[in-house]
């Protein structure tokens, strides 16, 4: 139990008032985190329709090509226009919270000359899904830097709760009730000290006879 002295009622106004002002911070930095988040989370489910959205049209041009291609011409034209797409993995921040970042070093959509195959003589079906196959790795490759980001705020936004609530839950009504003690004792005090000094100077002052 701390001591119930004037200091250490000064000490313990100074803490609550650090600790309101660390929760005005965190509060306000919760908020930028929120703000952050929702922006980031938007494009991200954006980016998860198209990506099913492409999928299903590109299955649906698959099949079209494999109807007029066969399947032994699909094959020897993927393995002529398989690549390895390089990407770049690099770290940044926000408001101090750090989070990696996904890029491809180059586009992911090719032009049809530049798959390495003849494209004339097949039907637009083929190209139509070797298109939409690269533009689904490429909404992907966007996705993945989107959701380190949001997982990241999101714990950071959970973490910074935590403290907040535990500041005001625990931390400052602790502050507070000590400081109510040590008033309330001091106080009492001071009461005590002006009721006895008061007595002393009754019982000092001369009775009437002693006057006389």
């Amino acid at each position: 139990m701390i001591h119930p002295t004037r200091t250490n009622l000064l000490m313990l106004k100074d803490k609550a008032r650090s600790v309101v002002n660390s929760m005005r911070i965190l509060k306000a930095r919760k908020q930028a985190l929120i703000k952050e988040f929702l922006d980031a989370t938007r494009p991200f489910l954006r980016s998860r329709s198209e990506i099913k959205n492409l999928y299903g049209r590109a299955i649906q041009e698959l099949a079209l090509s494999l109807g007029h291609e066969g399947r032994d011409g699909i094959e020897s034209i993927v393995a002529v226009t398989a690549r390895d797409l390089k990407v770049e993995i690099s770290e940044k921040s926000i408001w101090g919270l750090r989070y990696k970042e996904v890029a491809a070093t180059e586009t992911a959509v090719r032009e049809p000359g530049q798959r390495g195959y003849d494209y004339l003589p097949t039907t637009p079906h083929l190209d139509n899904c070797m298109y939409l196959f690269e533009k689904i790795l490429e909404t992907m490759i966007e996705m993945a830097a989107f959701e380190s980001k949001v997982k990241r705020l999101g714990e950071e936004i959970i973490k910074t709760s935590r403290r907040i609530r535990v500041l005001e839950e625990r931390v400052l009504p602790d502050f507070k009730g000590q400081i109510k003690m040590i008033a309330d004792h001091i106080s009492e005090r001071e009461r005590e000290a002006y009721c006895g000094l008061k007595r002393f100077k009754e019982k000092s002052r001369p009775s009437q006879k002693e006057a006389e």
